[in-house]
């Protein structure tokens, strides 16, 4: 008789309210994960998207690779022509320039020179 009152199938009282608890963690981490994580990297790539958007001749740049250098020309097919030093001229892609460096980077670069 025990087993057939178990299979009876009755629901505890609440029913719809009873799933709160269940889809609560789900949603907490979730959001704990939009917050830390994927938030800031949209963030940063739009930042990026916006910096490679608005370069120009004359910009000092840092790319991938680590080269610093100042952006002379602009080619076809995302191409850009890079002076990095007295009469060395490279070519890379648009999508290698990592960040410009900004007024503190050259000041400190002034004072230890």
């Amino acid at each position: 008789m025990g087993i057939a009152y178990a299979q009876q199938g009755t629901t505890p009282e609440g029913g719809p309210a009873s799933i709160l608890p269940v889809l609560l963690p789900s949603v907490v981490i979730f959001a704990v994960f939009y917050f830390l994580m994927i938030r800031p990297q949209q963030k940063k790539q739009q930042e990026q998207k916006d910096m490679l958007a608005n370069l120009k001749t004359g910009d000092q740049i840092v790319t991938t690779g680590g080269l610093y250098g100042t952006i002379v020309k602009f080619g076809e097919d995302n191409r850009v022509k890079v002076r990095i030093a007295e009469n060395v001229t490279v070519e890379i892609a648009r999508g290698a320039i990592t960040e410009k460096p900004g007024a503190t980077t050259e000041a400190a670069k002034t004072k230890s020179d």
